[in-house]
């Protein structure tokens, strides 16, 4: 049964050169999480618009380091979010065999809530039993 972590976090992104030509722009990610999972995070997004007003998708990785649920350690997460005429999807999960030290082994996934400018998250995870 998996564990549901909550908090809050913090995130800076800043624009990154892309070929002049290209479609595609790119961002730096850095997140501060608090709550359950406490730590920071770096990671890249890679971002593609469309001719059609509110269609849109990303791509993100990012690798988090810190402790969740007072176990320490790292890992990764994959986004894609995908805006189809307006209609947001966004899913965020761990990647396989990324997590280290008290993490190792670590599933799940994140859900990012927005509400008044506050960034929140819910993080459903589950661990190796002991």
């Amino acid at each position: 049964m998996p564990t549901r972590a909550h908090g809050t976090f913090t995130v800076k992104m800043n624009k990154l050169p892309t070929d002049e030509s290209s479609p595609l722009a790119r961002m730096s990610i850095d997140k501060e999480f608090q709550g359950d999972l406490a730590g920071t995070s770096k990671g890249e997004m890679l971002t593609i618009g469309t001719a059609t007003k509110g269609s849109a998708v990303y791509v993100a990785i990012e690798h988090v380091t810190g402790t969740l649920g007072g176990k320490s350690g790292s890992f990764s997460l994959h986004h894609t979010g995908i805006m189809n005429r307006g209609a947001p999807s966004l899913t965020i999960s761990v990647v396989p065999d990324s997590g280290t030290d008290e993490l190792a082994g670590l599933t799940g996934t994140l859900n990012i809530m927005i509400e008044g400018g506050q960034h929140s998250y819910e993080f459903d995870y589950e661990l190796p039993a002991e």
